[in-house]
């Protein structure tokens, strides 16, 4: 997978190979078996937010402060159900290709550290109920053998959430493309003229003609001059250990690996992983003009190596090896973006979170819409609202640091 060079041209070019783009260009070359169909992507596949992030596979996300969510049922059915088919397409390639990810389908754990941590896992499972969802109550005893931590209180544990290592799945899964799809890594398109019959897009080392293009650049997608100014970029950071020794396993629980998510959701979020190391997540930052600092990652580093002090102190001396931040991409009123954009023009950007599931659901559907198909999920992204404009960058950025850091403080020992 080499830098694109000199004079190429193609049925379709999917431009951005996170959770979106690779399965937009997997499901378009399937569809469409004598196409030629390019991916390109600006840096190497793995090695950016896609897969830098915590790895769950969410059929049906959260936030329980939300006043609408236990209202707003037709809604979540929805979302379930997109969610769920991304989550199908995913689990197909590491079925039917054989795609490495270490595959866990153990479900998530919502796990409270407080009794107002409490209170809004009691607020999800009401909403939960209303869905006809299961989910089991997870007491005391059982979460800290479960953890070897002392900080959690209680859980509710819900199914159909799947772990995995998001960039052994995205490199894996990249080798596994259909035949007729060519994959062009550290491949920026720096220009782009839309035609009638065929868009040329330039390279650092050359251009390509395509017949239809499908953008898949999260909130760069406003870059390509659609949308502009109505993206809200934040950066959210996490951190991770070392791999344990025996004697350190011993003291983060009986389960060789799990997946916890707050239950206050600027809380800390945590994964044992396959590979026996602790990955924390905590903290957002707004991104001016989509960029973050060191700075601010070492900000970061700093919360986590508290919340790492709260859930084990006999252990956190050890600190963390790596520490990142990744773009989440949010629009003023949760809109985003799905459908034909100009003409053979087509784009899935605005995820709102949850970008594992949803992504590889958006991008599956919007290359089928791009063939020429349609489904249920496309019927149903088609009509949810675009992203309207936020307020003016400056108002934007300091509602965004106000407001974080005051549900920061709000969550207290949820952090």
């Amino acid at each position: 997978m080499v830098q694109q060079q000199g004079e190429n041209s193609c049925d379709c070019l999917v431009i951005g190979a996170g959770w979106m783009g690779l399965h937009a260009a997997r499901r378009y070359a399937e569809l469409n078996s004598q196409s030629s169909v390019v991916l390109v992507d600006a840096g190497r596949i793995g090695n950016n937010a896609s897969g830098r992030c915590m790895g769950f596979v969410i059929d049906l996300a959260h936030n329980p402060r939300k006043r609408d969510f236990l209202e707003d049922i037709k809604g979540n059915n929805e979302e379930l159900f997109v969610n769920r088919e991304g989550i199908e397409y995913i689990r197909s390639a590491v079925e039917e290709y054989g795609v490495d990810c270490d595959w866990d389908p153990q479900g998530k754990f919502h796990s409270a550290a407080t009794d107002l941590g409490v209170k809004d896992l009691q607020n999800f499972a009401s909403a939960l109920d209303r869905l006809g969802q299961n989910y089991s109550w997870v007491e005391k005893p059982e979460m800290q053998a479960m953890t070897g931590s002392k900080h959690y209180i209680k859980a509710l544990h819900h199914p159909g959430t799947i772990l995995l290592q998001p960039a052994k799945y995205l490199k894996n899964a990249t080798r596994q493309l259909p035949a007729n799809v060519m994959v062009h890594e550290n491949t920026p398109i720096t220009a782009i003229q839309f035609g009638t019959s065929r868009h040329i897009c330039e390279t650092p080392n050359g251009r390509i003609a395509a017949g239809k293009v499908i953008i898949c650049t999260a909130g760069y997608l406003t870059r390509f001059g659609f949308f502009e100014n109505r993206a809200i970029p934040l950066y959210t950071f996490a951190s991770m250990t070392r791999q344990l020794t025996p004697a350190e396993l011993a003291q983060v629980g009986n389960r060789h690996t799990y997946g916890l998510i707050p239950a206050n959701s600027f809380g800390t979020t945590v994964r044992r992983t396959a590979d026996n190391r602790l990955f924390l997540r905590n903290v957002y930052a707004y991104a001016t003009n989509f960029k973050t600092s060191t700075q601010d990652v070492m900000r970061a580093r700093i919360q986590q190596q508290v919340a790492f002090d709260r859930r084990w102190p006999a252990l956190s001396s050890i600190g963390f090896e790596a520490s990142w931040g990744g773009l989440l991409t949010l629009a003023q009123n949760g809109g985003m973006v799905f459908g034909e954009l100009t003409s053979n023009v087509f784009g899935a950007a605005f995820c709102n979170g949850t970008g594992v599931a949803r992504g590889a659901a958006f991008g599956k559907a919007v290359a089928e819409l791009a063939a020429g198909q349609s489904s249920p999920v496309i019927d149903i992204l088609q009509k949810r609202a675009v992203p309207s404009r936020p307020y003016p960058k400056l108002v934007t950025a300091l509602g965004v640091r106000f407001l974080t850091a005051l549900r920061f403080k709000q969550a207290g020992d949820e952090v």
